[in-house]
């Protein structure tokens, strides 16, 4: 491996530096965030607004904020970005923490399809396939894609008064009962299947966001019922989270703390 380039990377820190407040800095700012030397700030800043990766602030002297070169590069590395093989990594790595079977499902109408799939080294696990479609209620990535749409397009989608088809004998049937749990989902921001769309598998799923904060897949993990408990259910909540906050990341999303 190479050696770091000290002045590369100063610059890379003084522009990861507008991720964070307003979105706008000045030199003495940077000076004191990165206890940098005021000669080398100066020197750095102008290289900066030079290549247009930082531009000056109308209005106010001496602040700076980001210029259209960051975006230009972010917008090429968004088009060459993959959802099913960002998806498949990251479903790999989730698979390898836990040896369950990991998904990656998009949402389709009133459906689910699997678009990453990373399976169990168990002889008793899941027996699914990527590209497989899936009633959306009956399955955890499905209610957690379900609860991340706006109230008038679920309205659409899962209209009052149709009854649900049914995979097993847990599956939510009934529009209100779906809408009460995506409501709970929502408010705690992981799904959980029980049973719902095989008799011997249980699920937790979380939301997938792009770069605009939006949900545009879900990932999950599921377990057969031999070793599925409720302490080791926390367990994969919290791992199934940090595998989709990983995925997000992947594909541009930034959590706000």
């Amino acid at each position: 491996m190479g050696r770091l380039v000290p002045a590369v990377t100063r610059a890379l820190d003084i522009l990861e530096l507008f991720l964070d407040g307003d979105g706008t800095l000045s030199a003495p700012d940077i000076v004191r965030k990165l206890q940098l030397p005021r000669t080398t700030v100066h020197e750095l800043v102008t290289t900066l607004a030079a290549r247009q990766y930082i531009v000056p602030v109308t209005g106010q002297p001496g602040r700076y904020r980001l210029g259209v070169r960051p975006y230009q590069l972010g917008s090429r590395y968004a088009e060459q970005l993959d959802l099913a093989a960002e998806g498949q990594q990251v479903a790999r790595s989730v698979a390898e923490t836990c040896d369950e079977t990991v998904h990656v499902a998009i949402l389709e109408a009133t459906d689910v399809i699997y678009i990453a799939k990373v399976d169990s080294t168990h002889a008793v696990r899941m027996v699914s396939a990527a590209g497989r479609r899936l009633p959306a209620h009956c399955t955890s990535v499905g209610k957690m894609l379900l609860a991340s749409l706006p109230e008038p397009e679920l309205a659409l989608r899962v209209p009052d008064g149709t009854e649900l088809a049914a995979m097993t004998p847990n599956s939510i049937t009934d529009p209100g009962a779906l809408r009460e749990t995506l409501a709970e989902i929502r408010q705690r921001g992981i799904a959980v299947e029980n049973r719902e769309s095989n008799p011997d598998v249980s699920c937790v799923a979380a939301p997938v966001r792009d770069r605009t904060g939006q949900v545009v897949a879900a990932l999950s993990i599921s377990v057969p019922m031999i070793r599925w408990s409720e302490d080791r259910r926390d367990e994969l909540e919290q791992l199934a989270a940090k595998g989709a906050a990983e995925l997000s990341e992947r594909l541009g999303h930034r959590s706000v703390a």
